[in-house]
Formats: C-alpha cells, sequence, structure tokens
C-alpha cells in the first residue's frame, strides 16, 4: 500500500509511541496490555483526528478551499482538531455542535473542548439533539458559497474514505512496531463511534495479511448498526485504495454493551476506567471514547476473554480535553 499516492500535509507527531502498561497489566492479572498512544499525535493536544485530518485537509487544499466546515456534538474533539488545523493554515473554520445530552451544566457547555474551539477563532452553531447534522453543513456551505467562500465540508469525525487512509497508515505504522520489537499482537482494541478509525484499521491490517484482528467497543450506536457503518467504509476505503474486496465481513467487530445511558454520558465502567488509567499508568481518558473503550476492554478482560500470556493493544483515541467539561461525574473528595 502506497499511501503516497495520495494528498497528504504532514503536522501528526508520527510514529506515535507503543507502551506496555505493566500495572494495569498486574492489576487485572493479564493479558499484557499495550497501548499506541495516538493521544500524542501532537495537534491541539493530539488525539486520532489528527491522522484523518493529514489527508482531509490536503484534499481540502488541493480543491481551493478557503474554509472548512465540519460538525460533532458538543465536547467534540475532532471539532478541536479541526479547528486547530484550519488556524495553522490559515483557513476558516465553522463548528456546527449537535446537542446530543441535553446537560445544561456550565462546564459541559463551554469548557473542555468548546473552549478550545473557541480559542481557535472557530464560530460555533449549536443545534438541537436529532438535527440532520449533514444537511446543515450542505446548507452552511451554500450560504458561504453565495459569500464568496469556497467551503469544503468534513464529515463528522472525519470519517469517509478520505479520513480512513490516516488509519490505514496508523496499521501500518503498529505493524512496524511490532515487528521491530518481535512483539505478536493478539488484538487491537480501541473505541468506535463515527467508523473511521476502525475502517482504516480493519482495511489497512487485513490488506496487509497482518491476521491481527481489531475490537471496536461501540459509544453510540447499537451493534448491527455499528459494523454495517464501520463495514461500508471499509469497502469504501478499499475502493478508494484500488484493492477492492480486501476487507471481508467478518474482519468488522464491535461489542456496544458499554454504551450506557447514550452518546456523551460516562457509565460506572467508564469512570473506573479512567480512575484505573490515571491511577495506574498517568495516563488520562476521556469520558466520551477511550474511557468507554478502555471499560469493555477492562471488563472483557475480567470475563476471561483473553489468556494470562496474549498481548492486546489498546488504542488511546485522546480526548482528555474533554474531562474539564465532566468534572461532576467524578466524585472528587473536597479539600481545603
Amino acid at each position: 500500500m502506497h499511501l503516497a499516492r495520495f494528498p497528504r500535509h504532514h503536522f501528526a507527531h508520527l510514529p506515535t509511541p507503543l507502551e506496555p502498561m505493566k500495572r494495569l497489566s498486574e492489576h487485572l492479572g493479564g493479558p499484557n496490555i499495550w497501548i499506541k498512544r495516538d493521544d500524542c499525535t501532537g495537534l491541539a493536544g493530539g488525539g486520532n483526528k489528527t491522522r484523518k485530518l493529514e489527508f482531509l485537509m490536503a484534499d481540502a487544499v488541493e480543491r481551493g478551499a478557503d474554509t472548512v466546515i465540519t460538525q460533532g456534538a458538543t465536547q467534540s474533539n475532532h471539532a478541536r482538531q479541526t479547528a486547530a488545523i484550519a488556524t495553522k493554515l490559515g483557513l476558516g473554520c465553522h463548528i456546527l455542535l449537535e446537542d446530543r445530552t441535553g446537560m445544561e451544566d456550565a462546564d459541559y457547555n463551554y469548557n473542555g473542548n468548546v473552549m478550545l474551539d473557541q480559542l481557535f477563532g472557530a464560530p460555533l452553531t449549536k443545534f438541537p439533539a436529532g438535527t440532520d447534522m449533514n444537511a446543515a453543513m450542505e446548507q452552511m456551505a451554500e450560504e458561504l458559497g453565495e459569500s464568496g467562500k469556497n467551503p469544503y465540508i468534513i464529515p463528522g469525525g472525519g470519517s469517509n474514505e478520505i479520513g480512513a487512509l490516516g488509519y490505514v497508515n496508523c496499521a501500518l505504522e503498529l505493524l512496524t512496531q511490532a515487528n521491530d520489537r518481535s512483539l505478536r499482537i493478539d488484538e487491537v482494541i480501541h473505541a468506535t463511534g463515527s467508523a473511521g478509525t476502525q475502517a482504516g484499521l480493519v482495511t489497512g491490517l487485513a490488506a496487509s495479511n497482518s491476521r491481527i484482528p481489531v475490537l471496536g467497543i461501540g459509544v453510540r450506536a447499537p451493534q448491527d448498526a455499528q459494523e454495517s457503518n464501520v463495514f461500508k467504509l471499509c469497502e469504501r476505503t478499499a475502493d478508494f485504495m484500488g484493492i477492492p474486496g480486501s476487507v471481508k465481513r467478518e474482519d468488522v467487530r464491535a461489542n456496544c454493551n458499554y454504551v450506557g445511558k447514550g452518546y456523551g454520558f460516562p457509565a460506572a465502567g467508564t469512570i473506573e476506567a479512567i480512575e484505573l488509567f490515571a491511577n495506574l499508568e498517568g495516563i488520562l481518558l476521556d469520558p466520551v471514547y477511550s474511557g468507554k473503550g478502555a471499560a469493555g476492554m477492562i471488563d472483557l478482560i475480567r470475563q476471561g476473554h483473553y489468556s494470562k500470556h496474549q498481548n492486546i493493544v489498546f488504542l488511546h483515541t485522546g480526548g482528555a480535553q474533554a474531562l474539564f467539561g465532566y468534572r461532576t461525574a467524578f466524585d472528587f473528595p473536597s479539600y481545603d
């Protein structure tokens, strides 16, 4: 796979580290847990969207765009990273935020990623839950076009066949790191939402014949819908790369038992996972994506899904900036 055939801007800090989590592994009694630190991609605090944006922003610039439009939930990590790179490239950036939780807490609505969006100078527009956000972006693009702008729409999460190339590349990067240290990976686990990260990983690992399975821990949709969305994007990504049919339906697996109350609402297991990673490894997770992904991994380990001697890799998708919008979800002691 020769990804240099596709336009790309290089601003991510790559390769991201692949590190053992020895204390967490010991605490859970095995398997050997490794972490792929995509919270360290460098852009606006890092996160998985940075890899996608390297390809998406290059496509936008190649098409002569002077403004980008994207959408996400209130505490969207994708919005933060998009606003940051737009600023760096001298492009305008309009962010449409969908209120998927109805939370009225001031920190949730104005702190965390929202504050950073504004710090990067991106105008924000809020929409109620259930809005057709793709239609809303199209309408904004039409209005900007009429005012003389040349807008480029980036889908939520950067999740289309262009953005997924970032995680095809991550799959190749991970394989190189594993091969260089003779690490046999038995499974990769990560939080899956808008589908781009999982679709890229699955496509890259399947097309390279790695035989490494990927398990996405769902954060929003039911299992059937999530797997269907991921597989469709795998097919589009493989076609885009000129390797049609390289991904089979059975390559796409999602476990959506850890969504809890819904998207954006951390469950008890989410909070436990965040605290375990912080207290044992000094690593920050977020309450929406990586926290739920880690909660799923921890529960599966406790259920005995992995042997003590297996090696699993948790892909950290970033998002710790959202923690500052969720203080009330934690039971911190008072202090004087």
